[in-house]
C-alpha cells in the first residue's frame, strides 16, 4: 500500500510539472538540448542536480545462483554557480546519502532510511567541493569536472552491512558532446576517472584507480523530449589494495523539459557481466533545474 502511494504521488508531481510545462515557446531550444554535462553554466546562474540511484542485485560473479536480494540507494545533491566570464568555471558542493539493505529485504526497503543491525543501514556518507572547467576556449563543448570526496562513514561495514567507502576519492569527469545537424541527435561522451586512497584497513577500495569511459546516444522527437541508449564499462586498477573489478552497463532512458528551468530524467542500466561484481540493474531518477 505504501508503494501505491508512493507511486501516485510521483505521478501526481509530474502531472502538475507537465501543466506548467505547456506554458513553453516549443521553439526555444530547452535546458536538455543545450545545457549537457559539457557545458557550464555562466556567471550569476545556478545549477543543481537532485539524482537517485537504486541499484538492486539477486546475483553476483562471487557465487552461482540466485542469492538473497541487496539493495544500494544512492541520492546525490549537486549544487554549482558560475564565476568568471565566457562560461568557462563553475564551483560548487557534492551531497551524497546512502541507504543499504542486506539479506532479502524489498527493493524499496531502501528508501525507508532506516538502520537495523545486520539488515540496514543509512546516511550522510560523503561530501565534495567541486569544480568545473572549459580548458580549452575554442572548444566550448568539451570540460572537466574535478571533485575531492571527504568520508563521513567511521565503518564502512557494520554487522555484514556495507554503507560507503571509508576514504578520499579524487574524481576527474572528462566531457565531451556533438550534436548532429538538425539538432535531432546527440552524441555525449564521458571518462570519469576516480583515484582511492587512503588506509587499505579501511576500504576495500583504498589505493586503486577506477575508469569508467561512456558512451550516450541521445534523439530529439522534440524540443523538450529525448530518449537515449547508453553503454558504461568500468574498470578498477589494484594500486596495491589487492582487488580489482570491472563490469559493463547498458540501458536506456528519456529525459523531459518540465518548466523552463526544471528538467526530469529516468534512467535503467543493466550490468550483463564483469569480474569481481554484482550483477544487479539499476533505476535512476534525477531533477535538474537551472536559473
Amino acid at each position: 500500500m505504501k508503494q501505491i502511494k508512493t507511486i501516485a504521488l510521483v505521478l501526481g508531481l509530474l502531472t502538475a510539472f507537465s501543466g506548467y510545462s505547456q506554458e513553453e515557446d516549443d521553439d526555444q531550444k530547452s535546458n536538455i538540448q543545450q545545457y549537457t554535462p559539457s557545458k557550464l553554466i555562466g556567471k550569476g546562474q545556478f545549477d543543481i542536480k537532485w539524482f537517485n540511484n537504486i541499484y538492486t542485485e539477486t546475483r553476483s560473479t562471487f557465487t552461482s545462483g540466485e542469492q538473497p536480494r541487496q539493495t544500494f540507494f544512492t541520492s546525490t545533491l549537486e549544487g554549482y554557480t558560475g564565476v568568471g566570464e565566457n562560461n568557462r568555471w563553475n564551483v560548487g558542493v557534492i551531497l551524497k546519502i546512502r541507504s543499504n539493505t542486506i539479506n532479502g529485504t524489498e527493493t524499496l526497503d531502501a528508501l525507508k532510511f532506516k538502520s537495523e543491525d545486520g539488515i540496514s543501514r543509512a546516511g550522510l556518507t560523503s561530501f565534495a567541493p567541486s569544480v568545473k572547467f572549459v580548458p580549452f576556449e575554442s572548444v566550448g563543448n568539451f570540460s572537466i569536472q574535478s571533485s575531492l570526496y571527504i568520508p563521513l562513514v567511521d565503518n564502512e561495514t557494520e554487522n555484514g552491512v556495507f554503507l560507503d567507502q571509508n576514504g578520499f576519492i579524487w574524481q576527474n569527469r572528462f566531457f565531451y558532446d556533438y550534436t548532429f545537424p538538425g539538432d535531432k541527435w546527440q552524441l555525449f561522451t564521458e571518462l570519469n576517472t576516480e583515484l582511492n586512497f587512503g588506509d587499505k584497513e579501511k576500504s576495500f577500495a583504498n589505493n586503486s584507480l577506477g575508469l569508467t569511459p561512456g558512451v550516450f546516444l541521445s534523439y530529439f522527437p522534440a524540443n523538450k523530449f529525448t530518449v537515449l541508449a547508453l553503454a558504461q564499462h568500468s574498470q578498477r586498477i589494484d594500486l596495491g589494495n589487492n582487488f580489482s573489478q570491472n563490469y559493463t552497463a547498458l540501458g536506456g532512458g528519456a529525459k523531459y523539459q518540465l518548466t523552463n528551468a526544471l528538467n526530469l530524467e529516468l534512467l535503467y542500466t543493466n550490468f550483463v557481466g564483469g569480474d569481481n561484481t554484482g550483477l544487479g540493474e539499476t533505476f535512476n531518477l534525477g531533477l535538474r533545474a537551472i536559473f
